[in-house]
């Protein structure tokens, strides 16, 4: 089994620690978005979408990181990131739902302009793309504080697929710049919550920055 991935990318991580944390064993292939190597014809056959990361299973080729997360759990007996009681199954896709259509998206624009233009040569932020990413990442972020209000984990009281699903697009960004330009500050209950899952091996397995892409 191959997971095609890139260490800065949000949801290569969360593919990468649901394995790490799973014990799957899987073979990591870097595939260098910097050198552009997603859109080699090659890596277009696995995922014509020219996104990591992409899971190869003995002919068979997934991509979209929340599909491969469920997958791989799927596949591993005993198991219990993704349980399978229907309501409880149903709160985790719930998570990995929101955080693909909102947080993600809120936290990537921030990501664009405070790390991945500097990377790639763009230039420096817009502030008005700043402050509507801002604007995104309280209001959703608000959304996760709530929540987890007296809650260890996201989902029930066990760790689960929407914890590393959630936790990567706010630690990268973390990673990539000084925190204070994530506006997460006052959000106490998520400040709890990351540094929990901050002690998690798969989590520091996959700790990288700018200075060190190839983690730690």
């Amino acid at each position: 089994m191959r997971l095609y991935h890139h260490p800065y990318s949000d949801c290569s991580r969360r593919a990468v620690m649901t394995a790490l944390h799973l014990e799957v064993p899987v073979e990591l292939v870097l595939v260098d978005l910097q050198k552009g190597e997603q859109r080699q014809p090659h890596f277009l056959k696995l995922n014509p979408n020219h996104r990591v990361p992409v899971l190869e299973d003995d002919g068979f080729v997934l991509w979209e990181s929340h599909a491969i997360m469920q997958y791989l759990a799927d596949k591993t007996p005993g198991q219990t990131l993704y349980p399978t009681e229907i309501r409880a199954r149903a709160d985790v896709n719930r998570w990995l739902f929101w955080c693909g259509g909102h947080l993600a998206s809120a936290v990537g624009i921030l990501n664009r302009e405070h790390a991945i233009k500097r990377l790639i040569g763009l230039g420096g932020p817009d502030p008005a793309e700043v402050k509507r990413g801002e604007d995104l990442v309280r209001e959703f972020v608000g959304v996760l504080d709530a929540h987890l209000a007296g809650r260890d984990w996201m989902c029930g009281s066990a760790l689960s697929l929407a914890d590393f699903a959630i936790v990567t697009p706010l630690t990268s960004l973390l990673a990539a710049t000084a925190p204070e330009k994530l506006p997460i500050g006052p959000f106490a209950n998520v400040q709890r919550w990351l540094a929990r899952m901050q002690t998690l091996d798969a989590w520091k397995r996959t700790a990288v920055t700018l200075a060190n892409p190839n983690g730690s």
